[in-house]
């Protein structure tokens, strides 16, 4: 059988081996359809922004990821369904988010970025798509949405 120094071992590797399995996942890096978005970028602040309205309970997420001004208009509609309709115009039940593939550039280096995003989500059993543009300030070294429109 074994002998006493490889019983500690054989019980040592064990408990090592459960105790590193349980390390705790790492925080979400990127965004869009594959996860290859850069926390740094514009898109990557603008999904965020909408996951944090249309997957949150609350708006406190996208209050981090929005200019003064944004936070004021979000702030006057107090929760995250009646941003949706009132300030979006966009009401979903579950809504997968995705960036215009034609925006890619050099917008990591500049100060301003407008961004496409396209909608497509569900609503009482109907599939709706649509889009918005996002128009997001760098402020400190962070990307912040100023505002949405239509165009």
């Amino acid at each position: 059988m074994f002998k006493p120094i490889y019983k500690k071992v054989y019980w040592l590797t064990l408990i090592l081996a459960v105790f590193s399995a349980c390390n705790p996942s790492e925080p979400k890096k990127g965004g869009g359809k594959f996860g290859m978005l850069d926390s740094d970028i514009p898109e990557f602040a603008a999904i965020q922004f909408f996951d944090h309205i249309y997957h949150d309970k609350t708006l406190d997420g996208s209050f981090q990821l929005s200019t003064p001004k944004m936070q004021r208009l979000l702030r006057s509609y107090h929760t995250n369904k009646s941003v949706q309709k009132h300030v979006l115009n966009m009401r979903f039940d579950t809504v997968k988010i995705q960036p215009s593939t034609r925006s890619a550039g050099r917008n990591e280096f500049a100060k301003e970025a407008q961004i496409a995003l396209f909608f497509e989500g569900e609503l009482d059993g109907d599939i709706f798509k649509d889009m918005r543009v996002v128009e997001l300030l760098r402020i400190d070294n962070k990307w912040k949405v100023n505002s949405v429109s239509l165009d």
